[in-house]
């Protein structure tokens, strides 16, 4: 079993009992999976406390041309279907207690899972360099409304090293820690949403709001898209949230808590943006995403508010360098979690400097990364949910011993380290989901179709990867693990959270 490097990472104390989290990619030891389902509410509600929701929530009024009651319809839309991805994937982390990129090697063999892997990496830098970047402005405007210090390019380098930091010493920490930040920045954003919302209420001119004539469906259907990209991100990282659930845990609750906590702050967040829009049309096309609330709002709930958002953007991407930590271990990084999530860090700091000091449009930027974004991961993602769905009725889905063992012995070697199946179904769905894409980088050769010209390029590779992978043979080791294994008690999908 050639599994030394990562057994380095095997921690020989009870890791769900300590505040530090010592455990790296090796699934979690039943005795120690005492989670609850409920814990995952306030992990999805930070995961999304982030003004850049309030920005695409303007973008879809001035740029998709669309009305409060399109925006409502686009917003829930969009959480329903990005985060019922999460939850279903999630539901895989119970199964074999370990983090999705682990449990992605049963799927595409322990070699085919390091090229969907790197990837999803490195398109994980860009989200976390996007969230370092929105929470380093954050800073500088609050700043600027309390002390009157203006931005410059010595105040920019310091604010987002600062918060870089930050946001690696809380992901570092690990689970336990990361449980309780989220809950008390759930309790603090629901208060300070609360008095925006009234002072919104109290000021905005409500017949412009309504008196909006509606978008076309067109743009309807892309604007989901668009704020479901972010929601995507976070698919192939819900296991790793739910790897300390016990076996037992209700899958259908997985789902349901994880779509009710993001769909708590996406609609409300975005419906927001699109009522600024309204009171200030340039808030879509602001050269950062953050300083329009001063402008907006009153001091005294603009300066709360935006630490309230500083505390989410730090959370949101906690979480990110939390699971990209494991994706450095499983892609042969050999550093422990903690470490290995320093990676990330650094390559968050030279990119949001870059974005800060040499890019000119943040927004553009922004839009074209979450197109690319939400085509990247589309494709792991209906690869890996045809997998779950072969392995759903074995009493025993996922081989612990197997996941760790990169040799040729592991039952996860498939042919030459790679589930050819698979591997084909994700290439085939990645090439088309790009000729389908279109941004301001590139234009796909198909980008000019039905599928392109409605942004649907991430639903048409989910769609893909998962028809691909599903007409193929299922390989020979799954089919004999299946046989093998017998069906699961109906009691062990039960009992509640």
């Amino acid at each position: 079993m050639d599994n030394a490097a990562e057994g380095a990472n095997v921690s020989s104390v009870d890791s769900a009992a300590s505040a530090v989290e010592t455990r790296g990619i090796e699934p979690v030891p039943d005795n120690e999976r005492h989670g609850r389902v409920r814990e995952l509410f306030p992990t999805w509600v930070a995961a999304n406390i982030s003004v850049l929701l309030l920005t695409m929530g303007a973008a879809l009024v001035v740029f998709n041309k669309l009305n409060f009651w399109q925006v409502l319809i686009v917003a829930a839309c969009a959480a329903l279907v990005s985060f019922g991805l999460v939850g279903v994937v999630s539901v895989s982390g119970k199964w074999g207690g370990a983090p999705g990129a682990t449990l992605s090697r049963a799927t595409f063999g322990v070699r085919g899972n390091l090229f969907p892997g790197a990837i999803l990496w490195i398109a994980r830098f860009g989200w976390e360099t996007i969230n370092a970047v929105t929470g380093a402005y954050a800073v500088l405007t609050v700043l600027d409304l309390v002390f009157g210090v203006k931005s410059n390019n010595v105040l920019i380098v310091i604010t987002l090293f600062v918060f870089v930091a930050c946001t690696f010493l809380v992901s570092g920490m690990g689970r336990k820690v990361l449980n309780v930040c989220n809950t008390w920045s759930t309790y603090l954003f629901g208060v300070f949403s609360v008095l925006v919302l009234g002072y919104l209420i109290a000021h905005i001119k409500w017949d412009d709001v309504f008196s909006k004539p509606a978008g076309t469906t067109a743009m309807m259907i892309a604007g989901i898209g668009t704020i479901a990209a972010g929601g995507i991100s976070w698919v192939p990282t819900g296991p790793d949230f739910a790897r300390y659930l016990p076996h037992a845990a209700s899958g259908k609750k997985i789902a349901g808590v994880t779509v009710s906590g993001a769909g708590m702050v996406t609609v409300p967040m975005v419906l927001m943006g699109a009522v600024m829009a309204v009171a200030t049309p340039g808030l879509a096309d602001a050269p950062d995403p953050v300083s329009f609330l001063g402008d907006l709002l009153p001091t005294w709930i603009a300066v709360p508010y935006l630490i309230t958002a500083i505390v989410g953007m730090l959370l949101i991407n906690s979480l990110s360098m939390y699971s990209a930590g494991f994706t450095a271990q499983t892609m042969g990084v050999k550093l422990p979690r903690a470490l290995a999530v320093s990676i990330n860090a650094a390559i968050s700091l030279i990119g949001g400097l870059l974005l800060m000091l040499v890019a000119k449009s943040f927004l553009s930027s922004f839009i074209t990364f979450l197109i690319l974004l939400a085509v990247s991961f589309s494709a792991w993602i209906g690869v890996y949910v045809v997998d779950m769905a072969r392995r759903k009725k074995r009493a025993v889905r996922y081989d612990a011993e197997a996941l760790m063992d990169t040799g040729r012995a592991s039952k996860y070697w498939y042919v030459g380290g790679f589930c050819w199946q698979a591997m084909t179904a994700w290439a085939v769905a990645l090439l088309a989901g790009i000729a389908f894409t279109k941004c301001d980088w590139f234009a796909g050769p198909l980008s000019g179709t039905f599928v392109g010209k409605y942004g649907l390029g991430w639903a048409a590779t989910i769609v893909i990867s998962a028809a691909v992978m599903a007409v193929l043979p299922t390989p020979r080791e799954v089919a004999a693990e299946a046989a093998e294994s017998p069906e699961p008690l109906p009691e062990r999908e039960k009992v509640a959270a």
